[in-house]
């Protein structure tokens, strides 16, 4: 049972190989045993389809082969245990082919059968969920017929519609959300998958056993009239509206330190796509590190200050405000930050934070999933900000030393750590640059330049990734995951940001370049360890400066 590190924050434990029922119920248990008696600094866990996956504070956690022995002593004590849980059997409805299903056709060429039997087999099965993740709400099924195994698609598609039925590789799987997504599509459920207004927001869970009910192109639109549509209005502030947003900006939404504890049912992590800036800026105005503010790309919002507050910005830099220090603003002002002189993502904290509702323990926002933030979304002009009452004030002129920053730059040399399918790639990847695609996001960093290209074809059964993780699609075209990433995923992990360097990765923007350089797992640890020490002593210097 080979325990490997997933990053400098997360471990994996491979259960097997030949996924069944049998290691299913291995991996439910194991993950189980571990939440049960989890090690120390652990923040969430996550079973996928023959893994099971630790994430962990690495400040907080014992040295990876300390952690490894308690993992492997973990398992070991769940198999030991044989337990039966019962099974709920849960009917999807699907309208196969036409608009609905575009890649059945190519699915009947790969597999040498009809579209007919293609539909005939898909349905005529008995699916178990191995385990929820790439969205939430998705569930990874095994038992597909193997004669329907169907390599994933060479270029993902940046959009897939919710409820689409696809096959991947050896798996079939039914997107819960719109997203961006690689596997070849023959169908599409009218049922939600995933809506985080319903007391359970999944609506299936790891262990069920899923069939597929064929229906017809009519059927379709009265089923999902039927269906609970997803609460998406305006939410109604719960403290005075200290902040109102006149121009948006582009893609500006709240965020906070992020979402743990909920991955395994494939709910990202989420919080700034650059920590450290958010956690900078906080401490500038007196919040608490996990206090929400405001994330913005490229161009900031203009706000209007409805009483005094300080503010302090931080990460990409723009004109209207001066950088990592706090500033005083008096009610009654408009700030206009404009567009970024450099670096993507800027972010603004207020003294007191931005107390929007907590969804799953979160105010950050998943747009995808309708979660934090203002109903689920990015701000839009007109919206009313609850900023609670704090009378603070900023003690002299000063600002912070920029020496405990990260040296952000539009062609950063990032360090990153061997993923587990590193050696299936030439290491020569290590010496190119790649440049930042523009169909970036907070999903990740798409790459362009010298396609990466394995040495050993087949596909992968699907691991936990987490944000930083370097996925390699068929293309050979790198993505780096950021913070609203997905939990499980197919491709082959060539490599993993260590996390002292997320922040650079966040600060690109399309048409920067970036390259890497491999480091072992201590000194991604240490590095980490000595700036986490910088943070604590900024902490104890504001202590001085704020009132």
């Amino acid at each position: 049972m080979p325990v490997f590190p997933l990053g400098d924050s997360a471990a994996v434990i491979v259960l097997g190989e030949a996924v069944d029922a049998r290691l299913a119920a291995r991996v439910r248990a194991a993950a189980e045993e571990i939440g049960r008696h989890p090690p120390a600094g652990t923040v969430d866990i996550v079973p996928a389809f023959a893994s099971v996956a630790v994430f962990f504070d690495p400040v907080q956690a014992p040295p990876f082969d300390v952690l490894a022995q308690e993992l492997e002593a973990r398992v070991a004590r769940a198999d030991g245990v044989r337990r039966s849980a019962p099974v709920r059997r849960v009917e999807i409805p699907v309208c196969y082919g036409g608009d609905f299903g575009p890649d059945l056709a190519a699915v009947a060429a790969h597999t040498g059968i009809s579209a007919e039997a293609v539909t005939a087999q898909h349905a005529g099965g008995e699916y178990l969920v191995h385990a929820i993740g790439f969205s939430p709400g998705f569930p990874y099924l095994g038992g597909l017929p193997a004669a329907l195994a169907t390599p994933r698609r060479a270029t993902p598609r940046p959009r897939v519609p919710a409820g689409s039925v696809g096959i991947g590789g050896s798996q079939t799987g039914i997107y819960s959300l719109a997203t961006p997504g690689g596997w070849n599509l023959i169908g599409r459920t009218p049922r939600v998958l995933f809506d985080p207004a319903r007391p359970e927001p999944a609506l299936l869970r790891t262990g069920d056993c899923v069939v597929f009910r064929p229906i017809r192109a009519d059927e379709f639109a009265p089923l999902a009239t039927a269906e609970t549509p997803r609460v998406r209005g305006a939410v109604p502030p719960v403290g005075p509206a200290g902040l109102r947003v006149v121009r948006a900006g582009m893609y500006t939404t709240i965020q906070d330190a992020g979402r743990c504890g909920h991955r395994a049912l494939g709910v990202p992590l989420s919080g700034a796509a650059d920590p450290l800036a958010r956690r900078v800026v906080n401490a500038l105005v007196g919040n608490p590190e996990d206090a929400a503010g405001l994330e913005f790309t490229l161009v900031g919002p203009e706000l209007r200050f409805e009483r005094d507050a300080v503010i302090a910005v931080g990460g990409a830099e723009f004109e209207a405000v001066p950088r990592w220090r706090p500033v005083e603003v008096r009610a009654g002002t408009t700030l206009r930050l404009g567009a970024a002189r450099s670096g993507c993502r800027g972010y603004l904290a207020i003294a007191g934070g931005i107390d929007v509702p907590a969804a799953l323990g979160s105010r950050s926002t998943y747009e995808r999933g309708g979660l934090g933030g203002v109903a689920g979304r990015a701000l839009v002009d007109g919206d009313a900000l609850p900023v609670p009452v704090v009378h603070r004030r900023v003690q002299g002129r000063w600002r912070i030393d920029e020496r405990i920053l990260p040296d952000y730059s539009s062609a950063p040399v990032v360090r990153v750590l061997a993923g587990l399918h590193g050696g299936e790639f030439d290491g020569g990847w290590l010496a190119r640059s790649y440049r930042v695609s523009a169909h970036s996001d907070r999903m990740g960093v798409r790459l362009q330049g010298e396609p990466l290209v394995r040495r050993t074809g087949g596909e992968l059964t699907s691991l936990p990734v987490a944000p930083g993780t370097i996925q390699v699609p068929p293309d050979g075209q790198p993505i780096v995951l950021l913070a609203d990433a997905q939990t499980i995923g197919g491709y082959p992990q060539v490599a993993h940001v260590a996390t002292v360097d997320l922040p650079l990765l966040a600060q690109l923007r399309p048409g920067d370049t970036v390259r890497f350089e491999l480091i072992p797992l201590a000194e991604a640890r240490a590095l980490l360890a000595a700036r986490e020490k910088s943070l604590g002593l900024l902490h104890e210097g504001l202590a001085q400066k704020l009132a």
